[in-house]
């Protein structure tokens, strides 16, 4: 049942005044429910249950986090329909999309459990004393991977459960042995809420310490701010716009101690579409960029916003069969009132410039908050000294590039931002004669796909969900997968400790039976 409360820790709250509601973008109209922002007081008393949690926590063994982390998934498949019912009143998604997130957000949390319940993440090294060592005796010393402190996770407005309450951010820090602090995204308030009942009762269960996990509501940016500020925070997991990224890492920067922000930002996910690929299927790949481009009415970080081709009869063609496409896909509605403000305003910005061509919109009458589609296209030359084309529009929108040559499509890569991805459509003998093209946008992304689609993120060890500035803040690091884990982790040694003063990773029996390090030797073996 939904209060409108916040959670701090296992108790509900709601000491403020300010309240707000959620909107329905297929109604148009808000929901009944009412959330009360959190207080100055209550987001101190979450950071301090939060502090005091990690200090035993931090200890947790793999197992039981492993077997909290799958209760977490058991409790968020119990809320059943009432879930899915809220996500879509709140999102304008169909419930289709609502059951498969659901089902990502639940395989998230079912896959640290197992990385847990294995061990060999924390990374453990070992180097065993040579106290005959000339001209220096050798100490011994051990090395492991250790949990930060209290996290706390904004909640992403375009995936209400995957990338918020409980998504890839919150079951990577909670698998760390760090404490989290979640801020509600003030669009998907109930759905956050619903979530957060199944983090607390799954705590409960497992017998997690009060203070792990905590969620505050907030209609603006001052709760976030004033948890970013902090200093019981210790790092900040954000999946968003640049600008709100952007603030939120200067922030951190600013502080006493200054912590990690992990932003996931915006991108535009270049598709470079080489000429035997459009002469050999264009009529095809136009189909499945039509479908791409307006795949959840284009509201996904690996939209595909810019299509990079070399001028000529096959680009030409193309352009006009995406066009015609593009314009046979219904639109749909977006999330918010406020992401289609943004997405219009943008748009506009963009359609504003000097010698853009708009070569498809759809122009027929929609319902309110459902987003009309729209292809534009620009000459090489015009896109180089224009940054203003260069940036993000959060929607079903994309833009292709007519380069004079390969030599004009190389710089336009290098001259771009960083992005999550970059994506090479070409037949296979085509691919080898564009080397310096596929190195170029190595260096601007975080993955490359060949011949498909960049909408799509597999949660799998391999998938790198990142990329160099402003794709992410720290391109070292994924947003998604096992890896993403190490975000909220430090390298620790301990030198010439007692062994059974020593975690159970590093003594020299291998209680865990761990796959360790031992004198530059993967091993299992004890000591």
């Amino acid at each position: 049942m939904i209060t409108g409360k916040n959670y701090i820790g296992n108790q509900l709250s709601a000491k403020g005044t300010k309240t707000y509601k959620t909107f329905n973008p297929q109604l148009n109209l808000e929901n009944n429910p009412i959330y009360t922002e959190a207080t100055k007081e209550e987001i101190d008393e979450a950071v301090t249950l939060a502090s005091k949690a990690f200090k035993s926590f931090r200890q947790t063994s793999g197992k039981r986090k492993a077997e909290f982390l799958n209760t977490i998934a058991d409790e968020i498949l119990a809320l059943d329909s009432e879930l899915i019912e809220t996500y879509c009143s709140e999102t304008g998604l169909p419930e289709g999309r609502a059951m498969g997130e659901r089902g990502r957000t639940v395989g998230q949390l079912r896959t640290f459990a197992e990385l847990l319940q294995e061990g060999s993440w924390v990374e453990a090294a070992i180097d065993t004393p040579q106290p005959d060592r000339q001209p220096m005796p050798k100490s011994d010393i051990r090395k492991m991977l250790v949990p930060l402190g209290p996290v706390v996770v904004f909640g992403a407005s375009n995936f209400p459960l995957a990338y918020s309450t409980a998504g890839g951010d919150t079951a990577a820090a909670l698998a760390a042995g760090c404490p989290v602090i979640v801020k509600s995204h003030p669009m998907h308030a109930g759905t956050g809420e619903l979530v957060a009942s199944a983090i607390i009762k799954a705590a409960e269960k497992t017998g997690m310490p009060n203070g792990v996990f905590s969620n505050l509501n907030s209609s603006g940016i001052e709760v976030g701010t004033q948890l970013v500020s902090h200093p019981g925070v210790k790092a900040v997991g954000f999946t968003g716009s640049i600008r709100g990224g952007r603030t939120l890492y200067d922030l951190a920067a600013k502080r006493e101690e200054p912590i990690p922000v992990f932003a996931e930002m915006g991108s535009i996910n270049p598709v470079v579409i080489l000429p035997n690929a459009l002469k050999n299927r264009g009529e095809a790949l136009a189909k499945t960029y039509a479908g791409s481009i307006t795949l959840g009415t284009g509201q996904f970080c690996t939209n595909p916003g810019l299509l990079l081709g070399i001028k000529g009869e096959e680009l030409s063609n193309f352009i006009k069969k995406l066009s015609n496409e593009i314009v046979k896909i219904e639109p749909s509605s977006m999330l918010h009132p406020n992401i289609i403000g943004a997405y219009e305003n943008n748009k506009q910005k963009a359609l504003s410039q000097p010698e853009l061509t708009v070569v498809a919109d759809f122009n027929s009458d929609v319902k309110p908050n459902y987003a009309r589609q729209t292809v534009t296209t620009v000459e090489g030359a015009t896109f180089i000294k224009n940054t203003t084309l260069h940036q993000e529009v959060f929607g079903p929108y994309s833009m292709v590039v007519q380069c004079e040559n390969a030599e004009q499509l190389e710089q336009i890569i290098s001259k771009l931002e960083g992005q999550l991805t970059g994506t090479l459509i070409a037949d296979n003998d085509e691919a080898s004669q564009y080397s310096q093209v596929i190195d170029a946008l190595q260096n601007r992304v975080g993955r490359i796909i060949f011949n498909g689609v960049p909408t799509g993120v597999e949660v799998c060890p391999s998938m790198v969900h990142g990329g160099p500035y402003p794709a992410s803040t720290d391109s070292r690091f994924t947003a998604v997968g096992i890896h993403s884990i190490k975000r909220w982790v430090r390298p620790f040694s301990y030198q010439d400790w007692p062994n059974n003063l020593l975690p159970d990773a590093l003594k020299n029996e291998n209680p865990l039976k761990i796959s360790r390090l031992v004198n530059n030797k993967q091993t299992t073996d004890t000591i």
